[in-house]
């Protein structure tokens, strides 16, 4: 029996799913049926790593609504609900809310003029990475740190240039390692980093033990990865990627021992 790690909250891909949002990279053609496909595979993948799966209602008639990691920020037991950065996007975060509540977390929220995006955001250990750019403004990582500095988190800003959000360019491994490809952001703010030999290789989401989700375009990372003693555990999200998603972007992870998860 697999030992359970936590909550995972995910949300189904709408059916307008090819109609994300692009910003910095040219569009090309999503095949819907195979990312629905593609995310039940997504999900079936945390479930066997023993993460307790918790879908947040469908929002069909927002077609970015899959990459829920932008709707909230969880520090322990706090729950940061978003204002996302780009407007279409921010009736996604009402279900959002009320599942987190439901799950006993508290919860705080971002507001006007603030805009953040979970993507934007990377902890590593008690210090919180957030990328400022075109989705996250500087009031609103102003507010986030108001709402996570009083529980021992420290809050630093990461200015960003050439992508969609942090996490699309940096994510950590479990001891805090930061995995960097070319120079798409700035990796002096990280004092342990490693570089990695695909772009899509710098996207990971410790899940556990030496588990780690990749991506199936990050094959040399997944190896190297595999020589340091982690365990890559692989994932095709092609379709999503074709939408600047990364394997970060599909979940918010509660880990287990918080009160929500007992």
């Amino acid at each position: 029996m697999v030992e359970e790690r936590g909550i995972a909250l995910v949300r189904r891909p709408s059916p307008r799913l090819a109609e994300g949002i692009v910003t910095h990279i040219k569009r090309t053609e999503v095949d819907v049926e195979l990312a629905q496909r593609q995310h039940d595979a997504y999900v079936d993948a945390l479930a066997a790593h023993g993460w307790r799966v918790h879908p947040v209602p469908p929002a069909d008639d927002c077609p970015d609504s899959v990459f829920v990691e932008d709707t909230v920020v969880v520090c322990g037991d706090l729950a940061v609900v978003t204002r996302p950065g780009a407007p279409q996007r921010e009736p996604e975060t009402e279900a959002v809310a009320q599942a987190v509540q439901a799950l006993g977390l508290a919860v705080a929220t971002i507001e006007h003029p603030g805009t953040l995006d979970g993507g934007d955001v990377l902890q590593v250990g008690a210090t919180v990475y957030v990328g400022q750019g075109g989705r996250t403004n500087a009031e609103g990582i102003k507010q986030l740190g108001t709402h996570v500095e009083p529980g021992g988190r420290s809050v630093v800003a990461v200015p960003l240039e050439k992508v969609l959000h942090l996490k699309s360019a940096v994510t950590a491994l479990p001891d805090g390692t930061v995995l960097t490809w070319g120079d798409l952001v700035d990796t002096a703010p990280f004092p342990q980093r490693m570089a990695v030999p695909e772009e899509s290789g710098a996207h990971v989401v410790p899940i556990g033990g030496t588990d780690l989700l990749i991506a199936a375009s990050a094959p040399a990372t997944a190896a190297k990865l595999a020589g340091l003693g982690y365990t890559p555990v692989v994932v095709d999200i092609s379709e999503f990627e074709r939408l600047e998603g990364c394997v970060t972007c599909l979940n918010v992870l509660i880990p287990a021992g918080s009160p929500q998860t007992r």
